[in-house]
């Protein structure tokens, strides 16, 4: 009798340490982590923003950034969902209320992010694929440290959206990523992390470099009213692919390595 106890207490919690077998992703930066771990043939379902790798595109979208369609999500029997806990807890809490877990996703700053892959490859049984993963990352980051690290005098100005103009500053991923490079953001003693712009602010500063998170090729076009500033002087107006830049995954680092040779150039253009 006592054998048949020990086996009814014991078999529950096998079962319960089973990894997920159905993920949804609820944000972009996540379903791109799924892959990026080895976990990406445990994803059933999608936001309405994530396009990344091309494969997910074919999946069932349940929720977009606004929202969540819980019955669509609920028929996909899901047993756990990927979400961002700044932007969403509350949207998924009635989820949580059901039951069902939600692993949340709330990177800091470059070097979080591989914590962030450790921890989600834990919670889905792929430890170690997701662990090389995450050491790629690190080693990769620290060679952009490493070589564009030190502080080069070059004023950037990052512009989010225009109208109304709009950057970034403090923990904000693209200002992050400005410093690492580097460079020295205007913007980088605005009171909210995306400021709204006076343009006045924008001449006074006079920025050798200004980037803008877009693949519009005229996002950055209404600068040349202003030709006495440096950066429209030297021709130095660059897009940035948003979609590397602004999402919290290893390909982060491809724009990273793009805004850091960028703010070289215009170091050695400017020391010549």
């Amino acid at each position: 009798m006592a054998k048949w106890l020990l086996l009814l207490i014991w078999l529950p919690c096998t079962l319960q340490a089973a990894p997920p077998a159905r993920v949804i992703s609820v944000i972009p930066h996540l379903t791109e982590l799924l892959y990026e771990i080895g976990a990406g043939d445990k994803l059933v379902a999608i936001d309405d923003a994530s396009d990344y790798p091309v494969e997910v595109k074919t999946k069932p979208k349940v929720a977009n950034y606004r929202s969540i369609n819980i019955e669509a999500l609920l028929a996909q029997k899901p047993d756990l969902i990927l979400g961002w806990r700044s932007a969403q807890s509350r949207m998924l809490a009635p989820l949580e209320q059901l039951g069902i877990p939600v692993f949340y996703s709330e990177p800091t700053n470059f070097a979080s992010l591989a914590s962030e892959m450790r921890a989600l490859g834990k919670v889905l049984g792929v430890e170690k694929s997701a662990n090389e993963a995450a050491d790629r990352y690190l080693i990769r980051l620290h060679d952009l440290q490493q070589r564009y690290g030190q502080p080069s005098g070059i004023k950037v100005f990052y512009q989010l959206w225009n109208p109304p103009l709009t950057s970034v500053s403090g923990n904000a991923w693209a200002a992050q990523a400005i410093e690492l490079c580097g460079g020295i953001n205007i913007m980088a003693s605005a009171r909210t992390p995306y400021p709204q712009v006076n343009i006045e602010q924008v001449i006074r500063a006079n920025p050798a470099l200004i980037l803008a998170g877009s693949q519009d090729p005229d996002a950055l076009s209404h600068w040349q009213q202003w030709p006495s500033l440096d950066a429209v002087k030297q021709h130095q107006l660059m897009l940035v692919n948003p979609d590397e830049l602004l999402r919290f995954t290893p390909r982060a680092l491809n724009a990273v390595e793009q805004v850091c040779r960028a703010i070289k150039r215009r170091e050695q253009s400017a020391s010549s």
